[in-house]
């Protein structure tokens, strides 16, 4: 298949974006998941001016906000340290303390971005985007469902009416399809990866099952279809999109084949379409697991100028 050509340039201006440093807590030597990412991505976009006045600062997530998306006994499992051992093994991670507070602040993160975006047009957080997590249980990585969370937050106390999740992460939204599934307030677009985890994957209200190995533009094309279909369903006052760049050739958990700039142009076509509908957008990071932080934080990085320069795009507008 015949490389595009380079995405041109477009001026930046600079984006709500939210970070705690509490967004990486310690694992063993070893670990699989890449927890510096999340620091390294909030250096990365800093150090490139993307940020406009310093970066909001999340609350951790208390009992209340985590009801919004999930069960009471499931909460207070995890809060109290009390999660069966089968539970937390389809996680991923030992629940210490570090890491429970981590997944309270990604999804306060989630939250504040999301509020943030309806004030401005667009606002990103340097974590977010656990679609594992159904209203009992956590997994792959995933402790409590940032996204759903934020989307019932938002709905329940009428800051918005109806929201969008757009999830391109490599591999199929299944807590979110649960969660938010049966509320006609919420429409979730899954894009993913056919042959991958997890097996059981329950219908979003627009699954688009990818075969492995897709590159750019095949990959651009069925996303611009599925963009159409799902903006066909609204009006929508929110999207939340996870960009996981899990899709990425090369990623250790994909079996995509995006090239570099391809992301970048999946993260502007993505934009430009929900904010040329009127959409307030709050992006979430969703799954990346090269091994290379440098370079997983780069590809994260793409959302963040993609949206930057959407931004200059809204304000010229």
């Amino acid at each position: 298949m015949a490389a595009l050509p380079p995405a041109p340039f477009v001026p930046c201006k600079p984006l709500p974006v939210v970070f705690h440093p509490g967004y990486v807590a310690p694992l063993p030597a070893g670990h699989r998941f890449p927890m510096d990412k999340f620091a390294r991505v909030a250096q990365l976009v800093a150090g490139e001016g993307l940020v406009a006045g310093g970066f909001h600062t999340p609350s951790p997530a208390d009992r209340a906000l985590l009801l919004a998306a999930h069960a009471p006994a499931y909460v207070d499992a995890v809060l109290g340290g009390t999660l069966d051992r089968a539970a937390v093994r389809r996680i991923g991670f030992e629940l210490t303390p570090d890491v429970v507070m981590r997944g309270r602040l990604a999804t306060a993160g989630t939250v504040l971005a999301a509020r943030l975006a309806l004030e401005h047009g667009i606002a990103c957080n340097t974590a977010g985007g656990s679609h594992h997590a159904q209203a009992g249980a956590g997994a792959g990585f995933c402790v409590f469902n940032d996204v759903a969370v934020a989307a019932r937050q938002l709905l329940d106390g009428g800051a918005a009416r109806r929201v969008l999740v757009v999830d391109c992460d490599v591999h199929h939204g299944d807590g979110t399809a649960l969660i938010l599934g049966p509320d006609p307030r919420a429409f979730t677009l899954s894009l993913h990866c056919d042959a991958n985890w997890p097996l059981e994957k329950p219908a979003s209200d627009l699954d688009v099952p990818l075969p492995p190995a897709m590159e750019d533009a095949a990959y651009l094309a069925v996303l611009d279809q599925a963009l159409e279909q799902a903006l066909a369903a609204g009006p929508f006052d929110l999207a939340f999109y996870i960009a996981g760049v899990d899709v990425a050739a090369g990623d250790r958990l994909g079996k995509l084949a995006l090239s570099p700039d391809g992301i970048t142009r999946r993260e502007r076509l993505v934009l430009e379409r929900l904010r040329g509908a009127g959409i307030a957008v709050c992006g979430v990071l969703g799954g990346g697991y090269r091994s290379d932080v440098d370079e997983l934080a780069d590809l994260h990085a793409r959302l963040f100028r993609a949206a930057a320069q959407q931004a200059a795009a809204d304000a010229g507008a």
